[in-house]
């Protein structure tokens, strides 16, 4: 609502203009995926609004990241197994954790 604007007036120009807004009650948790993580909000406010046979919904709260672990390939994790002399195991972990850098990986598994 705008402020200082009567709210029947504002309800009966949204009317006029084809303009319903609804309240999506009891939501317990919106989760948008992109490639690089999600956004996840819990217990968030959710409005739908419809206009000229669009509806657009609005999501207020706070949202956390979870990113998205890299996918290894196997064939990287043996090259950095081979090349340290490392186990399987630390060779995946350690490219875990570099995102996936074989150069990194390498770096780290040798100095160690």
């Amino acid at each position: 609502m705008l402020p200082g604007m009567n709210p029947k007036k504002m309800k009966q120009m949204m009317k006029q203009l084809g303009m319903q807004v609804e309240q999506i009650e009891d939501v317990s948790q919106i989760v948008i995926t992109t490639p690089k993580g999600r956004y996840i909000f819990d217990n968030a406010e959710v409005s739908a609004m419809t206009m000229q046979g669009v509806t657009t919904y609005q999501v207020i709260g706070d949202p956390r990241f979870e990113p998205v672990a890299p996918e290894i390939p196997a064939d990287d994790v043996r090259l950095v197994a081979d090349q340290t002399g490392a186990t399987i195991e630390a060779a995946k972990k350690v490219l875990t954790e570099t995102k996936g850098d074989i150069a990194e990986a390498i770096m780290r598994l040798s100095s160690s």
